[in-house]
């Protein structure tokens, strides 16, 4: 059998298909989902994914349409070690299906940094 190849990142249009991927994924997931619905609104989904496009679009592309502080934002979540662990095995799941390349392993990488800068910043020694 012949699997069809798959391409890399190329632009804003793959940024959106990879952000909705994953975020239809956490929104089913039974340890992210609870957490996500607790700070946003079934009607402020749309935003969110909007502030995501820019966001990966700005880390994967230098645009310069994103404007935030990720970190400060997230810094009153409940989570611990599970909730980064599966953001990261739900977020790279969604990046392996669409896409290969180096673009898109770049972006499993910088997830990976991350990750761990928010796990250090949000659960100092409490992980």
């Amino acid at each position: 059998m012949n699997q069809e190849q798959k391409a890399d990142i190329g632009g804003r249009d793959d940024i959106v298909a990879f952000v909705d991927g994953f975020y239809e994924k956490v929104r089913g997931d039974d340890l992210l989902a609870p957490v996500f619905n607790s700070k946003i609104a079934p009607d402020e989904w749309q935003s969110h994914l909007n502030r995501m496009y820019d966001f990966w679009n700005a880390m994967i592309f230098y645009a310069d349409r994103y404007e935030g502080n990720p970190l400060a934002k997230h810094m009153s979540l409940d989570v611990d070690q599970e909730h980064f662990d599966r953001w990261l095995s739900l977020f790279h799941a969604t990046i392996d299906e669409l896409f290969d390349g180096p673009i898109a392993n770049g972006v499993k990488e910088r997830s990976k940094r991350i990750a761990a800068v928010f796990i250090g910043k949000m659960l100092g020694g409490r992980s």
